[in-house]
């Protein structure tokens, strides 16, 4: 293996310096091309470069290359709502009170000022498009939503056939008994104790597709619309009742519930929109960990898959995976499962790692494209990668924040930065607004 010196040269010669400014984003919409499906990650869900770079860049792939959709790691009814007011159909009077639908912890990932910024750019955008099939769509691709998706459901029947509501509320009345909590769901299930329940939930979604004619013809101008949603909130219900269920029996599979989950909603999604005549143009939205290619590291020897790896093996040429890297800098994200959001500090990249190579640049931030052969041979081998989800655990940053992978193989292109700063909640309590932990306390 070249010494780090050497390589971090490779990377220099390579590398496009990057200020942030949108139109510095051309080497990217290159290496875009013709692709119809833009996969665009983070390497933290609270840091406000990899939000803005992104949005930016999606701003320009809606405007220049026509790309419709937008599709989140979010669940799949509170961006819903985001949809029919990004769309004009809803009732909600601001940006703020269309992302309200979002209370699942972490509630910072998608109610933080650079979504909202986005969110009320999108409104204006499609406000200027006169057909509402060609309007822009934001949809959400993750399963969480078990109760959410559920009261969807008979909120969607009620109007239309009471009596298929009151069937829908009988059959999912069995989930009522472990008060509305996904986890406790799971345990039961885990311990053979919701049988009744599965069963109760794949029925209604066969009554509900069997029905799809019928209601149709009841419903108003977007009733084709208004169905497929529904019938989506059933497919979750499945999906996610199942996904609970290997949770709390320890299994792997969990990851690649959730993961193909998202890669059939996106694809169920594409079939809707062309039978309406329209071909999806998708920009995705997800952790690294979701969108680079899984093949590419040590998650495939667990036997995991991503929605990277199921992209790519769908789509082929047809996409583009681009990450997002930094050194040092801070983060928003929680210290424990529900707690609440601090401004942590991010501890240097690693010895070892792409972040620590890269902090060998003499640049600021920078994009990095995999396309040339010299650079490939430089980065070939494994290194650490880091990987800050929810929460940030820096006493045990090698364990909880690390992994190997080999980047060119993961992504397309990767853009780092040498210091990033915090998205900014919402709602911003007294522990975010204080300021960071510092560093000094941490290795101490």
């Amino acid at each position: 293996m070249a010494p780090d010196s050497q390589v971090s040269k490779q990377v220099r010669r390579h590398a496009v310096p990057f200020t942030g400014d949108k139109k510095e984003l051309d080497t990217l919409m290159d290496l875009v091309g013709d692709s119809s499906f833009v996969l665009i990650g983070e390497a933290s869900h609270g840091t406000h470069e990899y939000y803005k770079t992104r949005i930016d860049l999606t701003k320009r792939l809606i405007e220049e290359k026509g790309f419709n959709v937008v599709c989140a790691e979010a669940d799949w009814p509170d961006a819903l709502r985001v949809n029919r007011f990004v769309k004009g159909i809803s009732d909600d009077e601001n940006a703020v009170s269309a992302l309200a639908g979002f209370q699942r912890f972490p509630t910072w990932l998608w109610r933080n000022a650079d979504v909202l910024s986005f969110v009320e750019w999108l409104k204006a955008y499609n406000e200027k498009v006169s057909n509402f099939d060609a309007k822009v769509g934001f949809y959400g691709l993750d399963l969480y939503s078990l109760y959410r998706s559920i009261e969807a459901i008979i909120n969607y029947l009620e109007p239309l056939d009471p009596d298929a509501a009151d069937r829908a509320r009988e059959r999912y009345s069995c989930l009522s008994a472990y008060g509305y909590d996904e986890q406790a769901y799971g345990y039961a299930a885990a311990l053979g104790l919701a049988r009744e329940c599965e069963e109760n939930i794949l029925n209604q979604l066969v009554e509900l597709q069997k029905k799809e004619l019928e209601y149709l013809k009841k419903d108003g101008p977007r009733a084709k619309d208004e169905f497929f949603f529904a019938e989506q909130n059933a497919i979750l219900v499945t999906h996610a009742q199942a996904y609970y269920r290997e949770m709390f029996r320890g299994r792997m599979s969990t990851w690649n519930l959730r993961d193909t989950h998202m890669m059939k909603t996106l694809l169920n999604l594409r079939a809707h929109m062309k039978e309406s005549g329209t071909e999806m143009k998708a920009v995705i939205w997800a952790h690294n960990s979701h969108l680079g290619d899984a093949r590419a590291t040590e998650m495939s020897s667990r036997g995991e898959l991503n929605l990277g790896q199921l992209v790519r093996q769908h789509l082929g040429e047809n996409c583009c995976l681009i990450g997002f890297s930094g050194y040092s800098g801070t983060v928003t994200a929680a210290s424990k499962w529900g707690g609440p959001a601090e401004r942590k500090v991010v501890i240097p990249g690693m010895i070892g790692s792409f972040e620590n190579l890269f902090s060998k640049v003499d640049l600021p931030a920078f994009i990095l494209p995999f396309r040339a052969t010299g650079l490939i041979n430089g980065l070939r081998h494994p290194r650490l990668q880091r990987a800050i989800g929810v929460l940030y655990i820096p006493e045990t940053e090698r364990y909880s924040h690390y992994f190997f992978s080999t980047l060119p193989k993961q992504f397309d292109a990767i853009v780092h930065f040498q210091e990033t700063q915090a998205v900014e909640p919402l709602e911003r309590n007294a522990l975010w607004s204080e300021g960071e932990t510092r560093i000094e306390d941490l290795v101490d």
